[in-house]
């Protein structure tokens, strides 16, 4: 499999070509040139994927890790050195699939919903530069190449978020996003850092005997690491980045907030999940309570907030925090090791790939016909966007655990193993599902049910819209072919998905792991999906939706609160401006200007004044200096006579 080389060069070949090509590119050309890379690249990944998991597995049993290409790029020691490569294993096989799948869909989506947008050429450059990188991070052969790859993806999602650069919104969330996120990734260096000392290598698959020696270092290594994985996947309280990221164009909240970047975190703890489970089970579990938290605290969120986007974000949020329970609840007395959750978690980020990019791709058809992303500027769009609307409600059900749709599968999975866990972990869990379903058809009747009045076409009117014949007003009319196919695509893999036998590609330890659905577990979490369902139904299906603001009336506070995500980010605001920049960095900064550059300046000055004071010794003139030598030498000459 030499050829997968190809994989993250071919995107990256496309990012020089057309990010130096620049508007000397027709805007067509460059699109269709960044469409075309991509359906290489995934035609190569579909390839890899046959070719990998149909050779079957080894004598022992599992699948082979494979390494096509490997070069040591850092040589440091005879043992220890940093290699670039190539890693095909079960994991890295699958997130080849998903990031080419969901890129390649968003290419195609973007040339219609990016049509006219000024760089047009360079939005295609970044997405191809964003792929490549992602690519390498999922193919990466050790820690520190995945490190390399990682600041790449932020980077890259920099300029992607901030794509609209003259809108200062757009502009101070991709600053939000890079700091934070760097700040996280700060503890992730220094995790591996801590890691390759100890260990001896950056190998996923370091030496056991290394890692017992090493003692309680290996879970600090580790617990550092889930810092950086923490800051990429939104978890609390580093999620403050993720909800603000919605000001970039919507195709790259799909690519980015969906699929790919978002559940890096994930990747990145399932990837060092050997090392976790057989070293440091105790930050395994505090992986699943900080998911837990903050998949509970996001859904809390999204079921207030009014921006279409922002509700995605936070479901995001919540479901990267569904996976990270699912890692966090693995032990290890059972022959896989924790095999359940580890399945039920690279499922979930398969099946979730699929359906969230569904839902952010229909969101940004409502958006490019309607063009505002307020609820209170839809409703009744199921008669104007039917292609939208059904693929929008199977995303919906999908996220809800409805079956057959994918997310019943790998959901359920997950809430099996964390009854088996914990019953309060398992029954919180089902909770947190129960208002997902909510959430997600509060959010779906009010686009496509709710009276619609045609307030923001009026405003907006465009050719893209036609007339009402019954109100005579302007009404949004259906996204272009290039916009609904990707949409169709992606409804029908999110109707299949579940039952793709995922245990068989994907588990713990590489052995078949065969999906036995618990059927006590998935009845209580479809009825809670479905009186979820049933009472944003009642709530919000109506036309003038009576009963909507009961509960912002009779739980004002807890409703205001969560409008405004819990304060968490005035709290940062705080901490920030009123106690770190006035507290501490104007004290260190009058330090530095009065008592650092007061020194500094005063031997400046000190040596200036000296320097005039005895200028005259190198004056030039030849006579100066011999009556200063005879004197001199006859000094000598008498003091020696002296002596």
């Amino acid at each position: 499999m030499e050829y997968t080389i190809l994989i993250p060069v071919l995107p990256f070949i496309s990012f020089l070509f057309l990010g130096l090509s620049g508007k000397n590119l027709a805007p067509k050309t460059a699109g269709t040139t960044g469409i075309s890379v991509l359906g290489i690249v995934a035609v190569l990944s579909y390839l890899t994927a046959f070719g990998y998991f149909s050779a079957g597995r080894g004598a022992d049993g599992v699948y082979p890790a494979l390494t096509p290409y490997d070069a040591t790029w850092l040589p440091f020691t005879e043992t220890l050195s940093i290699k670039m490569g190539i890693l095909l294993d079960s994991i890295s096989v699958m997130m080849l699939v998903i990031i080419s799948t969901v890129s390649l869909m968003v290419h195609i989506y973007s040339f219609g919903y990016m049509k006219g947008e000024r760089g047009f050429q360079r939005y295609y450059a970044f997405l191809s530069l964003f792929t490549m990188s992602m690519m390498g991070l999922v193919v990466a052969t050790n820690i520190f190449q995945m490190y390399v790859f990682w600041e790449l993806v932020g980077v890259s999602s920099y300029l992607l978020i901030g794509f609209y650069y003259t809108k200062p919104a757009a502009v101070a969330a991709s600053k939000k996003a890079f700091i934070v996120t760097r700040f996280a990734d700060l503890g992730f260096l220094a995790g591996i850092l801590v890691y390759g000392y100890y260990a001896g290598t950056f190998s996923f698959t370091p030496q056991m005997q290394a890692l017992v020696a090493a003692g309680v270092m290996i879970p600090l290594a580790l617990g550092l690491m889930f810092v950086g994985g923490a800051g990429k996947s939104a978890m609390f309280p580093l999620h403050i980045w993720l909800p603000d990221a919605m000001e970039g164009p919507t195709p790259v909240s799909a690519l980015i907030h969906a699929a790919t970047m978002v559940v890096a975190g994930v990747y990145l703890v399932a990837r060092m999940f050997p090392s976790f489970i057989g070293f440091a089970p105790e930050a395994l579990h505090l992986v699943g309570y900080v998911g837990a938290f903050t998949s509970l605290f996001a859904a809390v969120i999204a079921c207030v907030q009014t921006d279409i986007k922002r509700v995605l974000a936070f479901s995001t949020i919540s479901q990267t925090g569904f996976m990270m329970v699912a890692l966090g609840v693995c032990t290890s007395d059972n022959p896989h090791a924790g095999g359940l959750g580890y399945m039920a978690s690279m499922f979930h980020l398969f099946t979730h790939a699929m359906f969230k990019a569904l839902l952010f791709l229909g969101a940004g058809a409502i958006i490019h016909a309607v063009r505002s992303n307020e609820m209170k500027d839809m409703g009744g769009l199921r008669r104007f966007m039917p292609v939208t609307h059904i693929t929008f409600l199977i995303a919906c059900l999908a996220i809800s655990g409805i079956p057959p749709f994918s997310g019943f599968f790998s959901k359920d999975e997950i809430l099996a193993a964390c009854y088996g866990f914990s019953p309060a972990m398992g029954t919180l869990m089902t909770f947190i599902a129960g208002l997902t379903a909510f959430y997600m058809f509060r959010l779906y009747y009010h686009i496509f049910w709710r009276g619609y009045d045609g307030r923001s076409a009026e405003v907006h009117a465009n050719t893209e819209q036609t007339t009402d014949e019954t109100t005579h007003r302007p009404v949004p009319r259906e996204a272009p072919v290039s916009m609904t196919i990707p949409l169709i695509f992606l409804a029908v893999v999110t109707c299949v998905a579940g039952f793709i036998p995922f245990g068989k590609f994907v588990s713990s330890n590489g052995e078949d792991y065969t999906i036995r659905l618990d059927w006590t577990i998935a009845a209580v979490s479809v009825c809670a999906a479905v009186v979820a369902i049933v009472v944003a139904t009642f709530m919000y299906k109506g036309e003038k939706q009576t009963f909507a603001d009961k509960p912002a009336a009779d739980f004002k506070g807890l409703y205001r609160a969560a409008y405004h995500r819990f304060y968490v980010d005035e709290v940062y605001q705080f901490v920030t401006h009123k106690i770190i920049f006035s507290c501490i960095s104007k004290p260190v900064a009058w330090f530095d200007r009065n008592v650092a550059d007061g020194f500094m300046n005063s031997l400046a000055w000190i040596t200036n004044i000296t320097s005039g004071r005895i200028k005259g010794l190198q004056s030039g003139a030849v006579q100066q200096y011999a009556v200063v030598f005879l004197t001199g030498a006859l000094a000598l000459i008498i003091i020696l006579l002296l002596i």
